[in-house]
């Protein structure tokens, strides 16, 4: 059975990962299976992550990774909603995804939103912090190989999802 793609949507909060999944899901060309950092840190129960947010979040980021590679392995094609970043916790985040991966068909595709986009972004959302998106970028994991990048402040959600599909389904 061939490996189903993995791609992971890595960029900062607000750059447009979440309005790509939904762009890719409405296409009728591909399937995608979705995980994402924010539907695994629902498994964990509030308490938890108001002790300790980044402890009990590296757990479940970790357990996504292997969730992902479990549907690939089974034939099926997964997005990855998420954020490569560095902390103590999970450090090193992109070795360990790498590791976990080192057999799958992993692309990491680079959603880049120029970072006052995304701050205006953040206040009209309102369920973000103005410089969450800012912050996010200096934790951001360093030196990420990435298979293909697109910018969401001069493409649409479906024109991304478009080029997704080009370079890695066609």
């Amino acid at each position: 059975m061939d490996k189903g793609k993995i791609i992971f949507l890595n960029g900062v909060t607000s750059s447009g990962k979440t309005s790509i999944v939904e762009a890719l899901q409405e296409r009728r060309d591909q399937f995608f299976y979705v995980v994402a950092n924010d539907l695994f840190a629902e498994m964990v129960g509030e308490q938890y992550l108001e002790e300790n947010y980044w402890k009990y979040l590296a757990d479940v980021i970790i357990m996504m990774y292997h969730t992902a590679k479990l549907y690939s392995d089974l034939g099926k094609n997964v997005l990855i909603d998420g954020i490569l970043v560095e902390r103590d916790e999970i450090k090193p985040h992109y070795e360990k995804l790498m590791e976990i991966m080192k057999d799958s068909p992993l692309s990491i595709v680079e959603v880049y939103c120029p970072l006052d986009v995304c701050r205006q972004r953040n206040i009209e959302r309102g369920d973000r912090f103005e410089s969450q998106s800012d912050e996010q970028a200096e934790l951001m994991s360093k030196d990420i190989k990435y298979t293909m990048r697109v910018d969401t402040s001069v493409n649409s959600p479906a024109e991304c999802a478009e080029q997704i599909v080009k370079a890695l389904f066609e």
